[in-house]
């Protein structure tokens, strides 16, 4: 039992239950999508199910990370402390505990429907292969992106057993914003990634990350902007877009010098970008009935 507590900390910090951002930029997409889904509050059920559900798969997609990058993440400034790359926990514990969360994550999964248990089929693929991109693509952010946005599919599948056409616009907009902050990401580590050859969107962008990663974010706002006008929202979700802006415009403050402790602020600023929506979604269709 000792030995047990004294390498609790160690797979705590493999899945990192030490850093939620992760689960927080997971969480209030979700949590977009179950209100859009629902009209308002969604069933308390489907709470309950995404919202562990949403920890579980975050921490299952750290660990299988973790278990892809255990040679390189060494070589890395910012990774090199990691359980794995320290021997702290083996590769074939880290797959185990991976399997452990996907299993529990499915089983609450199998509390909703058919059609939200066949789609799961495919989140867990996409968290799975997202690691692995980084080795063959530039685009490794993308993959990321539609692995995150998986859970709006699956929230409006699980929430009104059908999948309206109007979903995917929110669902690109959350590609298209998991695109730009996993970007700002990528260029805290940009310099120790091109030693060791390991592929990201920043390395692609280049010079250019700045007015891209720019253009991604006016791009996510208008997929939200489109969301809002298709499932027929007021002012309180239109202010929050504005909101999100602002909060835009200050990112790009943050990284206009590429510093890498300022980069990784304003990819940690999106979680504000998150609950602003949500607050603002959350307050149009409750005043909405009142």
């Amino acid at each position: 039992m000792s030995h047990f507590k004294e390498r609790l900390p160690d797979f705590l910090r493999l899945m990192r239950f030490d850093k939620p951002i992760g689960t927080l930029l997971l969480l209030w997409p979700t949590l977009w999508a179950l209100w859009f889904a629902a009209g308002g509050v969604p069933d308390i059920k489907n709470l309950l199910i995404f919202i562990p559900g949403v920890i579980l798969m975050r921490a299952a997609g750290c660990v299988i990370n973790d278990v892809a990058d255990r040679r390189v993440d060494g070589h890395v400034t910012r990774t090199q402390s990691r359980p794995l790359p320290r021997g702290a926990v083996r590769a074939k514990e880290a797959l185990f505990v991976f399997l452990l969360l996907c299993l529990a994550a499915f089983g609450l999964v199998l509390l909703t429907n058919p059609l939200t248990i066949k789609l799961a089929f495919v989140g867990v693929a996409l968290a799975a292969c997202y690691p692995f991109m980084k080795r063959f693509t530039h685009l490794p952010q993308l993959v990321l992106g539609a692995a995150f946005a998986w859970s709006i599919p699956m929230a409006f599948s699980a929430q009104t057993n059908q999948l309206p056409t109007e979903l995917w616009a929110l669902y690109a907009a959350v590609i298209l914003w998991t695109v730009a902050y996993d970007t700002f990401y990528a260029m805290v580590d940009r310099e120790d990634d091109l030693k060791i050859g390991v592929k990201s969107t920043a390395i692609l962008f280049g010079d250019m990350d700045i007015p891209i990663t720019a253009t991604l974010q006016v791009l996510v706002l208008v997929a939200l902007a489109m969301t809002g006008t298709n499932f027929g929202r007021g002012l309180w979700f239109f202010l929050s877009l504005l909101a999100a802006g602002t909060l835009f415009l200050y990112q790009q403050f943050l990284i206009r010098h590429r510093e890498p402790d300022k980069c990784f602020k304003a990819f940690l600023n999106n979680h504000h970008v998150g609950a602003v929506i949500f607050i603002g979604l959350a307050l149009d269709y409750q005043l909405a009935t009142d």
